[in-house]
């Protein structure tokens, strides 16, 4: 599947407390880091935020294409789907803004279904194609994995991947450009506020997958940092076989809370054959917890998870690009409810915009990645983002939602 883009287009009864110390850990959590959050009056650069209304002359020049090859379809479509219309709106977004330097920005998207060697053979034929400058919001950790050695090395940037692994972001390349914090950031928030509670019998439970041993690894590390051990641990795998067996392990060492580091199929059935025995132990989640099908299936089971999250709540009306965001998503008309996933493609789309138009404006591969490194700090309508380093999100944001009885997030 190909498409291109341009113009158009309740709790449990643990649940209230930890929802109170996440509400009262807010402002703590904005000073935290020196990518975060910042007010709604903060300055708008360039005008990039102006409000839709304020229309500039359409981009009619030779457009800028980036190629995305996502999961549209397969096991976890829901995750490529909502990121993918988020950056559709940002793209129109910015190209009913007169594009950049009078040139519209294109989305060139091929479906992968999550698979590696699809993966593989969109980024061999994209990046064949002419005029492709570079790769953007491409999805899933195992499919930037085994595109590096094509990538180090070379002058193709691989804009705002969608995935947290450190092992995605290798310190030698410098064409992978992450925006989203990673996943370590997000365990490190959880586990400070796991101590900030005074919680000391933490439960880990992770995918039995790369993803799975990176997210241990984090949280052995952020558990000693800040004096805690692990009182048990299970493993799941992908396809939710042993997800009652995990559960079991678990609740025979009665913990005061669990961190889970699963994502999809292995999520629910964990979480549905822990809730049936254990509904008042909190559960803690990365943001990859949070699609609206794993949010679905759970059911009630889902209330009072606390998740972490990589982009501020969509619906927070004190943060300008969410305010942005919301109204340019109600007016494409999706027919997808606007999730942290969207407003993430979103942003993405809004940061690769704003490198674009700090790049001289006939634009190479070479010029777009020098410029990529020159954006120190930008603020994207109250969302902070510099790149610094290889290996280094651009931006360090992570909050935490909790789940209400509804399944929607709140704070």
């Amino acid at each position: 599947m190909r498409s291109v883009w341009k113009l158009g287009a309740g709790e449990t009864p643990s649940g209230q407390e930890h929802r109170s110390a996440l509400s009262n850990e807010a402002q703590a959590s904005a000073d935290q880091g020196r990518r975060q959050v910042v007010g709604a009056g903060g300055l708008m650069a360039a005008g990039w935020l102006a409000p839709l209304r304020v229309r500039a002359a359409p981009a009619s020049g030779e457009p800028i294409r980036f190629g995305q090859t996502v999961a549209l379809t397969g096991p976890l479509a829901e995750l490529g789907q909502a990121m993918h219309a988020g950056a559709k709106v940002g793209v129109a977004t910015v190209n009913a803004r007169g594009g950049v330097h009078g040139r519209p920005l294109t989305l060139v998207t091929l479906d992968d279904a999550y698979d590696t060697a699809k993966s593989q053979a969109n980024v061999r034929q994209l990046l064949g194609e002419e005029g492709c400058l570079g790769l953007f919001g491409c999805m899933g950790t195992p499919m930037i994995e085994a595109m590096l050695p094509q990538l180090k090395g070379s002058d193709v940037a691989c804009f705002a991947p969608l995935t947290g692994a450190l092992s995605t972001r290798p310190k030698d390349v410098r064409n992978v450009l992450p925006v989203r914090a990673s996943y370590p950031e997000e365990v490190e928030r959880l586990v400070q506020h796991l101590a900030t509670l005074g919680l000391r019998r933490i439960a880990l439970v992770t995918q039995e997958n790369a993803f799975g041993q990176e997210v241990a690894q984090a949280a052995d590390a952020a558990l000693s940092r800040h004096g805690l051990g692990v009182a048990a641990r299970a493993g799941v795998k992908s396809d939710a076989s042993n997800a009652a067996q995990a559960a079991g392990q678990i609740i025979e060492a009665s913990p005061e809370a669990v961190l889970l580091g699963l994502a999809g199929k292995p999520t629910v059935g964990f979480v549905k054959a822990f809730r049936a025995v254990r509904r008042g132990t909190p559960l803690y989640a990365l943001s990859v917890l949070g699609s609206a099908a794993t949010l679905s299936a759970l059911g009630d089971d889902a209330a009072g998870i606390a998740v972490a999250q990589v982009v501020p709540l969509p619906t927070s009306a004190n943060i300008k690009v969410c305010r942005e965001f919301m109204q340019a998503w109600q007016a494409a008309g999706s027919t997808l409810a606007p999730s942290h996933l969207a407003l993430e493609g979103y942003i993405d789309a809004l940061v690769l915009a704003e490198v674009l138009r700090r790049c001289p404006a006939t634009v190479t591969r070479a010029s777009f990645l020098q410029t990529a490194w020159s954006l120190r700090s930008f603020d994207v309508g109250g969302f902070e983002v510099g790149f610094d380093a290889p290996g280094k999100g651009a931006s360090r944001f992570v909050d935490l939602t909790l789940i209400g009885r509804d399944g929607r997030f709140i704070h």
